[in-house]
């Protein structure tokens, strides 16, 4: 199923999008990516639409992402007496490690690592940041407090700590079990939250031994601060704003976000903005005009993908929600400047021959009358490289496996073809014909680039590139090369 656009749709599976007939319609709208968010529901929740999805894929003929976004580490203070306080503005409040129930002078916050971190000047956040608490004094089992910005706590509300680095794994023992369950199951990338640092992403690619992809979420100052390290280890980013949001002043998430985006590109690494991109439609069948806007940001900064939370799993109108964004994503792909704010943003990266391998047929496609590029990658690294580039022509990525062809559902343009396997660059040329004509990106004597590593099948060795045209010579070849 080819799509008009180049950026991806991810969109989250829940309780208003569940079954066969729901999953069908928000791909055919346009999601390219279904996200399996691991906080809530059961392992035979996920399992079922885990198959469901997969039969989507098969009865379309169309390869698709799946991606399982674990939990992470959850921080929440314990209970109340009453249930709720009301903390006001200047008044003391202690958290601590004590089992008794809280009041508004005090309440337990079980997580002792918490404790050990801690500094005086430190802030806490409470309730998505509704509540700060400045922390004046603290020991191995308490933190007395000041509180900054006052407002209703209750029970077992989240807690945020922006200002220090928890010695806190990435995966928590539910984590673990659910990386799993869901690597067993087949799904295509595995969502890190609350990644703080670069052992916290190598963790989890060993204990998922290939089976999956890593995308690392972006969520907390520190991450943003050794970012480049974090990237080096991930196969994939997503700006997860939410959070984000709430441990730094709202208005530097602009700057970061775009920021981020620009390093995932000349990285080659898919990149996925994502939260609150239309929350209004949650309720609404129409986005309010900011959203819109802010939607089209994401896409002309260049991201490979954006992203729907509520709006698809719990929301009212989650068909609405991926057909919002589908069109605003072929309107803005339709403008001229979104073509000049890309291009100007290419930069040279890498020295390797497949850098330049691809770098060379963007330029051929772009200053001919060739059609699209189609290349040839069992790993998925010369799409990534090609996709890179944000040439002007389609990008058909060809590969023998069907793992690579749904990772690379996340990544920017990429049309994904599943072929069978070949050994000669002949043969290549021919599935690259083929596939072409399959996706309507053609005509009879039209040209595509074709690029391709010899010897084939090997990793990492794309060596050569092809312009060539789609006639019948090449579709059914009668003497061999």
């Amino acid at each position: 199923m080819r799509r008009h656009r180049n950026v991806k749709i991810v969109a989250t599976l829940g309780p208003a999008s569940n079954d066969y007939e729901m999953i069908k319609a928000l791909h055919e709208a346009g999601a390219d990516v279904f996200r399996l968010n691991m906080s809530h529901g059961d392992h035979s929740e996920i399992k079922v639409r885990h198959e469901i999805i997969r039969q989507v894929e098969k009865d379309l003929n169309s390869p698709i992402a799946i991606l399982a976004d674990l939990q992470g580490p959850k921080l929440r203070v314990g209970v109340f007496a009453n249930g709720e306080e009301e903390l006001v503005e200047g008044a003391p409040f202690r958290l601590d490690l004590a089992d008794a129930e809280g009041d508004v002078t005090r309440v337990k916050l079980p997580h002792k690592e918490i404790f050990d971190a801690l500094k005086p000047g430190a802030h806490l956040l409470v309730n998505d940041g509704k509540i700060k608490l400045l922390v004046k004094d603290c020991g191995a089992d308490f933190a007395d407090c000041e509180v900054v910005v006052g407002g209703t706590i209750s029970n077992r509300k989240g807690v945020n700590v922006p200002d220090v680095t928890l010695p806190v794994a990435a995966l928590s023992e539910k984590d673990r079990k659910d990386l799993e369950f869901v690597c067993e199951l087949g799904v295509d990338w595995l969502a890190l939250s609350f990644v703080q640092r670069p052992a916290d992403v190598e963790e989890a690619r060993k204990l998922a031994k290939g089976r999956a992809a890593i995308l690392s979420k972006i969520e907390k100052p520190n991450s943003v601060k050794v970012f480049d390290d974090i990237l080096a280890v991930s196969d994939g980013i997503m700006v997860a704003r939410g959070d984000l949001g709430v441990e730094l002043p709202v208005q530097n998430v602009p700057p970061i976000q775009k920021q981020l985006v620009r390093k995932c590109r000349a990285a080659a690494k898919p990149v996925i903005v994502a939260t609150q991109m239309l929350e209004s439609m949650i309720e609404s069948p129409m986005p309010t005009r900011a959203e819109v806007s802010d939607v089209a940001t994401a896409i002309y900064e260049g991201a490979d993908a954006i992203m729907l939370s509520a709006e698809s799993a719990a929301g009212a109108y989650p068909i609405e929600a991926v057909s919002t964004m589908n069109n605003v994503a072929w309107e803005v792909e339709s403008d001229p400047t979104y073509t000049e704010i890309i291009e100007a943003s290419r930069r040279a990266e890498g020295q390797s021959v497949a850098d330049g391998i691809v770098s060379a047929a963007r330029e051929i496609a772009e200053t001919t009358a060739v059609k699209a590029i189609c290349c040839f990658s069992q790993s998925g690294t010369t799409a990534l490289l090609v996709s890179r580039e944000r040439p002007r022509v389609p990008i058909i990525a060809l590969t023998s496996y069907m793992e690579t062809a749904r990772r690379l559902c996340l990544s920017w343009g990429t049309n994904c073809v599943v072929t069978g396997s070949v050994d000669r660059f002949k043969e290549a040329v021919i599935a690259a014909v083929r596939a072409a004509v399959s996706q309507d990106l053609v005509a009879k004597e039209d040209l595509i680039v074709v690029t391709a590593g010899v010897p084939f099948n090997t990793p990492g060795t794309t060596n050569i590139l092809r312009v060539a045209p789609c006639d019948e010579r090449l579709i059914y070849p009668s003497d061999p090369e």
